[in-house]
């Protein structure tokens, strides 16, 4: 729920004003009107914890109730339905709540004689700058399918090259957190009862004993301030992350630097980023607003700032490519491609057939990261649990053979 400041009139004259929560302007100026009260002025403002509702996950749609959205939207539209009656019948089908409401404040206003563009555009956290955009372009141009359709493909590529990458990161995200749950159990729960009968035993344990001995010793005895240390650490990064530009930049570009991830989340990057450019250059989107709306959407600070940079040289009489050109995060393919692009004039051609053969890189880096991944996650497991018990083990065997 987003929350409104108003001010309006009572039916006595008198002056009313103050705060309420809803989905969107229209449902608050209803809300007032049924209230007795004509509203003057409602501004969106920021909900701050003692006025806003608690919500767990439904303020934003999920990404596969919008790809779901976006492809029966234009399958309605491509078969002759209006937008009116494609809007009530998606709302009526839709899960997600969250989008149900809003098709429904939508809808009100296309019967009000608004365009569909400018209705959605007063939901920003549902639909995106890029959505709005080449809505509004179809609209101008009277190709609202083709639009529509560009929409839908973008959306089910996008969707479907994150769940790659999610699925990639899964399997060592997991080993990673079974590999410290182990050591932790076997360090806290396991040597703590060697300690004593290596101390009956006497004599010189090897160092690597001591080395997990002492380990064992200090997470019993430091726990909490190791804990204190791990959550402060974290959440001091986080901070800085959200919060510092200069350190949100330097964490990107540590990441594209990494070997072979990192290559991943550059192909990943570009692809989003050419076909973004791509799908609002074919809807007819003017060049400079697309490189804006490229520049928010690509979820890349590295990558954004070198698109505001091609922005201003091309403002400045400049070209697409050249920014391109000068920057170590694009491959000579894509700049080079760029440029052919421009000098035929089959840009938005160019973009498409980079996306494409950087999206079928990243499916192939996928497989090759997977396959990869799974022996080195496997050794390190077994390489950290065998150096524990190997810790242990060496004393033993040395009593053992001292007892033969």
């Amino acid at each position: 729920m987003l929350m409104f400041k108003y001010t309006g009139r009572k039916k006595d004259g008198s002056l009313a004003k103050g705060t309420m929560q809803g989905n969107s302007a229209h449902e608050i100026k209803q809300k007032l009107r049924d209230d007795g009260i004509s509203p003057r002025e409602i501004i969106e403002t920021k909900a701050t914890i003692f006025n806003r509702d608690l919500s767990f996950g439904g303020g934003r749609v999920k990404n596969e109730h919008f790809v779901i959205y976006c492809r029966q939207f234009a399958t309605l539209i491509r078969a002759g339905v209006s937008i009116l009656e494609a809007t009530e019948i998606l709302a009526e089908q839709t899960e997600a709540k969250k989008l149900k409401a809003v098709l429904g404040d939508v809808r009100q206003d296309i019967i009000g004689g608004t365009a569909f563009s400018d209705a959605a555009e007063k939901h920003p956290k549902v639909f995106p700058s890029l959505f709005i955009n080449m809505i509004r372009a179809g609209e101008m141009t009277g190709n609202l399918d083709q639009s529509l359709e560009e929409l839908a493909t973008y959306y089910e590529k996008q969707h479907s090259l994150k769940k790659k990458i999610q699925s990639t990161l899964a399997y060592p995200a997991i080993l990673t957190v079974l590999i410290i749950a182990v050591v932790i159990f076997l360090i806290v729960a396991i040597i703590p009862q060697f300690s004593a009968v290596f101390d009956q035993f006497g004599g010189e344990l090897p160092g690597i004993t001591k080395f997990v001995l002492s380990l064992s010793d200090i997470f019993q005895q430091f726990w909490w301030l190791i804990v204190l240390v791990v959550v402060g650490a974290i959440g001091l990064f986080i901070f800085a992350y959200q919060n510092n530009k200069a350190f949100h930049y330097s964490v990107h570009v540590a990441l594209l630097r990494m070997p072979s991830f990192g290559k991943l989340l550059q192909k990943t990057a570009i692809a989003r980023m050419t076909r973004t450019l791509s799908s609002l250059f074919t809807s007819a989107v003017p060049i400079l607003n697309s490189l804006g709306i490229v520049a928010k959407v690509v979820d890349n600070p590295v990558i954004s700032k070198v698109v505001r940079e091609a922005r201003d040289n091309l403002e400045s009489g400049g070209t697409l490519s050249e920014p391109l050109k000068e920057h170590w995060v694009f491959p000579p393919l894509v700049h080079q491609m760029v440029e052919i692009g421009e000098q035929t004039g089959t840009l938005d051609y160019m973009l498409e057939k980079i996306a494409e053969f950087y999206e079928e890189e990243v499916d192939r880096s996928v497989d090759s990261l997977q396959s990869l991944i799974e022996p080195i996650m496997i050794v390190v497991l077994a390489a950290v649990v065998g150096f524990v018990v190997l810790s242990i083990m060496l004393p033993m065997l040395s009593v053992f053979t001292e007892i033969q």
